[in-house]
Formats: C-alpha cells, sequence, structure tokens
C-alpha cells in the first residue's frame, strides 16, 4: 500500500501545514529556535510514517511510528514553550493541543494495530 492513501499519513501532512501557519506568528527573534524546531518535528511525522512504510517489515514500520509519536510529543513540547513565552493564547494552545492529544492516540492505536 502507498503511504498516501494512509490516513495517518494525510492527516500529518495537514497537521505539518498547520503547524507551520501558527508558527508564523511566532516572533522573527525565535526564526532559528522554535520556530525552526516546531516546523521540523511536526513535518518529522508524516517523513517518518512515508519512510517506514516503503519496503520495510512491520517491525521496522512500527519502530518508525515510534518515531512519528515521538515527533509529536515534541510538537506538544513547542506548544508549551509558544505559550509559556505568550506567542500564542490559551485558546489557541488548548485547541491545538487537544487535536494533538487526539492525534496522538490514533498514531498509538494504528501503531498497535501491526503485527
Amino acid at each position: 500500500m502507498s503511504f498516501k492513501k494512509l490516513i495517518n499519513w494525510q492527516k500529518s501532512m495537514d497537521f505539518g501545514e498547520e503547524i507551520h501557519r501558527l508558527s508564523l506568528k511566532f516572533p522573527q527573534k525565535e526564526i532559528y529556535n522554535l520556530i525552526s524546531q516546531i516546523n521540523r518535528a511536526a513535518d518529522s511525522i508524516a517523513l517518518n510514517i512515508a519512510e517506514g512504510s516503503i519496503l520495510q517489515s512491520n517491525a521496522e514500520f512500527r519502530k518508525f511510528l515510534g518515531y512519528a509519536i515521538r515527533s509529536l510529543a515534541e510538537v506538544v513540547t513547542c506548544l508549551y514553550k509558544a505559550k509559556n513565552r505568550n506567542y500564542i493564547t490559551q485558546e489557541i494552545f488548548e485547541e491545538n493541543y487537544g487535536n494533538r492529544y487526539h492525534l496522538m492516540n490514533q498514531r498509538i492505536a494504528f501503531r498497535n494495530q501491526i503485527k
């Protein structure tokens, strides 16, 4: 199966774009720090799903899905940093955090289905 048909990959691609749009609101002094970090972590989610799904054993695919889950946790930490530095409001944080928590659970459930 092509990774492009995986719902998890599609949602991860959308997520990366959402995070990119959100990071554009951060101050430019963060361009080489938090902006770069949050975007690399968000993009890494879809990248790992794609890489793990191509010509890999199920064990290898599970490993790459684990990397994707860890990258999602990294994004959540960056969101906390953005909130603590007042780059995003509490409302924007809560909206994004809730969506990310749901995505993380989906990734974990998907990974657990692969034997």
